[in-house]
């Protein structure tokens, strides 16, 4: 009752508003003092009005879903993900600021844990939500989905008729179209690093119904990713006949007709987006979780070596990462961010950005935040130049062709590891700055690719992909070039690390496996506990070739004193 008087006294203020505002219009020629501007008046009353409305508005859900039935509501896709996160997938719905307007996610139990923001998927431009899954919710089985509310409330039905949260390990989980085919992405179904199934075992399935949908043949399969043909329009619209905005799309194994479970929507109007900029000769991919403090030195740097975009996949942030990139925009330093909020899809996001790219990218580097390429020949030049990395390329790039020599398709670059070279923790002045001893043996490389070199398969393993037949690579010597990775970094640093690993291929930290591994940090076991000597581990050779020249180019000497352009 409470609820209907406010909303009530809202329309009434609203109308009292509007009377008043258009009377004073009318009588204007009577009011004495200063002219008044009516448009002025009415805009501003417009905007008012519409706050309002949205108010009421907010109100009316607010009330709908407290009074709501199980039979009203229709709870949004959620999947269950590791450590107990619950992303919440949802058509999009307005979202604004302040303490008054939180989500929660509400579940079986009348257990509630706040829904925070994750950000809108790249092209289905659905919402996103994270929220924990409470300890006492946990115990039960089976999971449902929970209900996303502006308010704590109490579970409104029967849980049996609730359906089941999705499992991560097995899912259709993104989808972008090219001209000539569909590629999705799957969880749970190839071997990542083994044998992949025949093509043929697969169909991909557009629409909800596996009887009615429309199927097409999958031509490509390997890792996550499936490539299949476009469906027949007339099919579809056959199928929608008030053409679905979204049609969702999910993939058949076997002659079981048994389907993936899916978030994955076929968004064939997607196509031609990145047609509209200018082909840029190199840009660089990267994917990370919580690296707002790190980006901005590693755009920099790179930006006035030859890098012309950025495109930055943000595997589920919490950080100030929005406000980083937003200070490069200001810039003029090209980036881009796209909520990838999947857990362990590093090789399937470089799949998808090689895809996602083409058309406004020659070449792709693939390397991390914490990873910077460097030539010992550039230490003899006073500023940096964007010719640089473009000197690392081919002159001429032609397709190769029966009758002609392979043509170079991907560019190798040795690795060099860092320590925490005796840190306490984040160097502000930057990790190039900051760290400046490392291991002695180079450690696995890292590339830049040509976009149109890449094999259909979209296949790369640890930042290198396969190529087409006709090319090759190239690996680059010590002499020419290398990639400082700062990856072992002050123990405060690092252990943010131990908790969340991007790469599909490395076993996180936690887990008792793989002993022996190159990607096991020697000393370290499987707890997050600083190793005695931490602050000096892995230094074998001082190495400050990298610190001296973004000294050189990139110090400034401020009112405030010496910082580097980045710390600005």
């Amino acid at each position: 009752m409470r609820r209907k008087n406010r909303t009530t006294l809202l329309s009434v203020f609203v109308s009292v508003v509007l009377f008043a505002t258009v009377s004073l219009y009318v009588n204007r020629d009577a009011v004495s003092g200063p002219t008044i501007r009516p448009p002025t008046i009415l805009r501003n009353l417009s905007n008012t009005v519409q706050h309002l409305n949205l108010a009421i508005r907010e109100e009316l859900h607010i009330r709908s879903l407290q009074v709501s039935t199980i039979r009203d509501l229709q709870p949004p896709d959620s999947i269950l993900l590791p450590d107990w996160e619950v992303l919440v997938v949802t058509p999009e719905i307005p979202l604004s600021s302040g303490p008054g307007n939180r989500y929660y996610c509400l579940f079986q139990n009348n257990a509630t844990s706040t829904a925070n923001f994750a950000g809108f998927l790249p092209f289905s431009n659905l919402t996103t939500f994270k929220c924990v899954l409470p300890n006492r919710v946990r115990r039960l089985r089976p999971f449902v989905r929970p209900i996303l509310a502006k308010s704590p409330g109490n579970w409104p039905g029967n849980e049996s008729e609730m359906p089941g949260m999705l499992r991560w390990d097995f899912l259709a989980y993104e989808s972008l179209s090219t001209e000539n085919d569909v590629i999705l992405f799957v969880k749970g179904v190839n071997n990542r690093q083994g044998v992949n199934p025949s093509p043929a075992k697969f169909r991909c399935v557009f629409g909800d119904s596996v009887t009615n949908g429309v199927k097409t043949d999958v031509f490509s399969s390997a890792q996550e990713v499936f490539r299949c043909l476009h469906p027949n329009k007339t099919a579809l619209l056959r199928l929608f006949p008030g053409g679905e905005e979204r049609i969702r799309v999910s993939l058949e194994i076997g002659e079981e007709q048994r389907v993936v479970p899916s978030v994955a929507y076929y968004t064939p109007d997607k196509i031609s987006v990145a047609k509209r900029e200018a082909k840029a000769l190199l840009c660089a991919c990267t994917m990370g979780y919580n690296v707002a403090k790190f980006l901005k030195e590693w755009v920099v740097y790179h930006s006035k070596i030859g890098v012309e975009k950025f495109i930055v996949y943000d595997n589920g942030s919490d950080d100030n990462l929005e406000r980083v990139v937003e200070e490069l925009l200001e810039e003029y330093i090209n980036v881009e961010t796209l909520s990838w909020p999947w857990p362990k899809t590093q090789e399937a996001g470089f799949s998808h950005c090689a895809i996602h790219a083409r058309d406004s990218c020659e070449w792709m580097m693939y390397i991390d935040v914490d990873e910077f390429v460097f030539s010992p020949s550039w230490l003899n030049s006073s500023h940096p130049s964007s010719h640089m990395l473009r000197s690392f390329l081919p002159i001429m790039t032609p397709h190769p062709s029966s009758s002609s020599s392979s043509s170079i398709g991907q560019i190798s670059i040795r690795c060099f590891e860092f320590g925490p070279s005796n840190q306490g923790s984040h160097p502000m002045e930057g990790v190039t700055q900051g760290y400046t001893c490392r291991r002695r043996v180079e450690q696995r490389h890292k590339s830049l690719v040509l976009l149109d070199a890449i094999d259909t398969s979209l296949l790369n393993v640890i930042h290198h992909f396969e190529l087409k037949e006709g090319y090759r690579v190239e690996r680059l010597s010590k002499e020419e070039g290398v990639v400082n990775h700062y990856k072992y970094q002050a123990w405060s640093e690092f252990k943010a690390k131990f908790r969340r690993r991007v790469s599909a291929y490395v076993a996180d930290w936690r887990q008792e496996v793989n002993p022996n591994s190159k990607d096991r940090t020697p000393g370290l076991g499987y707890v997050p506990i600083e190793p005695k000597g931490w602050a000096m581990k892995f230094c074998e050779v001082n190495d400050s070739r990298l610190k001296v020249a973004t000294q050189k180019w990139f110090g400034l000497d401020l009112p405030s004193g010496y910082k580097m352009a980045w710390q600005r």
